[in-house]
């Protein structure tokens, strides 16, 4: 559920107002490393919010900035502290991709295009532990779990009755014909796409192979936009060993266009929920002979 303490969204918070109180004085993150003998690499994770930060480092910046009003200070001093809580995640225990869920926590919306799979937010439980099994084949059946019980939690955003995610997904078909877990649990997944797909606040569209090349051909993404105007929107791109978060203006903009063009490209609601239904439809017959077959 959103929270005015979610300790990402916070920690990302001060660290733009820690930015633009440098940007007033006129200094460059080099010369504020400089005079607290830090690193300019630590000056940035701190602005862009990637990294916990300290009442004693909210006091030091301050104390370079010049600021002297004791208000704007404790308040700074306060978002500090309580970006420093734990969110509901961190009781799973290492997460890789924790900065996203954090960020995905307190989401207004969020709209996300998949070439490979089911979004993660609209898996059965299932799809998700054949989906994490096959991609991580050496870890240990308490990291499965921990991943599935992770990804069963965000769910919990798709769900609420009081402040759900706003949430248009946009997949391409292969991700509905790669078999991830045998036919039995790609009937049940579909046939949970499909009822996902009924909630008002829940879009699904499907890409056909036959729309041929899109915007969307270089890969997944999502755009992650909240309720409060100060905290801008992201896009995040997943990678293998490190995830991408683009904030800039000019970034966000460019990938909304290509997602506007997705959609227009993409079957429509009603067609969709056809289309899942008529590979439902296929898996149903194939799921009459064995696997093998």
């Amino acid at each position: 559920m959103p929270t005015n303490v979610n300790p990402t969204v916070r920690r990302r918070r001060l660290g733009q107002e820690l930015r633009r109180l440098r940007e007033i004085k006129g200094m460059t993150a080099e010369e504020v490393a400089e005079r607290l003998l830090v690193s300019q690499s630590k000056i940035s994770r701190l602005e862009n919010g990637r990294r916990s930060i300290s009442q004693r480092d909210v006091r030091d910046l301050c104390g370079v900035y010049e600021v002297e009003d004791h208000r704007v200070v404790d308040s700074l001093m306060q978002m500090a502290k309580d970006s420093r809580q734990q969110g509901w995640w961190h009781a799973f225990g290492d997460i890789p991709y924790s900065v996203y869920i954090g960020l995905e926590t307190d989401a207004e919306s969020l709209r996300v295009y998949e070439p490979q799979v089911v979004p993660g937010l609209l898996q059965t439980r299932g799809y998700a532990e054949a989906l994490i099994t096959g991609a991580l084949p050496e870890a240990p059946p308490s990291d499965i779990e921990k991943r599935v019980n992770v990804r069963a939690r965000r769910q919990d955003r798709v769900n609420s009755l009081e402040h759900p995610l706003r949430l248009w997904a946009v997949i391409d078909e292969s991700a509905l014909r790669r078999r991830v877990g045998g036919k039995q649990i790609m009937i049940e997944q579909l046939e949970h796409l499909i009822e996902q797909s009924q909630l008002p606040h829940v879009t699904v569209q499907v890409l056909p192979f036959d729309m041929g090349a899109h915007p969307g051909i270089s890969g997944q993404y999502a755009i992650l936009e909240f309720p409060d105007a100060a905290d801008s929107s992201v896009v995040y791109i997943e990678g293998v060993t490190s995830d991408l978060y683009l904030e800039k203006a000019n970034d966000v903009q460019r990938y909304s266009v290509m997602y506007e063009h997705l959609r227009a490209q993409a079957l429509n609601v009603d067609q969709t929920r056809q289309f899942i239904g008529d590979i439902v439809k296929e898996y149903t017959r194939l799921d009459r002979r064995p696997d093998g077959e």
